[in-house]
């Protein structure tokens, strides 16, 4: 089984758990932002069809 030759120092892993959290937190409000403008209905980078378009395509 592998081992560690060295112990990391507490400094460098709570530096890696921080940079952890950090990527966590901006991916939340990232996602947050995207949530907000597609309930709002004023985005324009997504294309969400109509339920009565897809309605219509399947009745043709």
């Amino acid at each position: 089984m592998a081992v560690p030759k060295k112990k990391t120092s507490k400094s460098r892993s709570r530096k890696r758990y921080a940079t952890w959290t950090h990527k966590a937190t901006l991916q939340a409000q990232r996602a947050m932002t995207i949530g907000r403008s597609i309930l709002t209905g004023r985005s324009t980078g997504f294309y969400y069809p109509d339920a009565k378009t897809e309605d219509e395509d399947e009745e043709e």
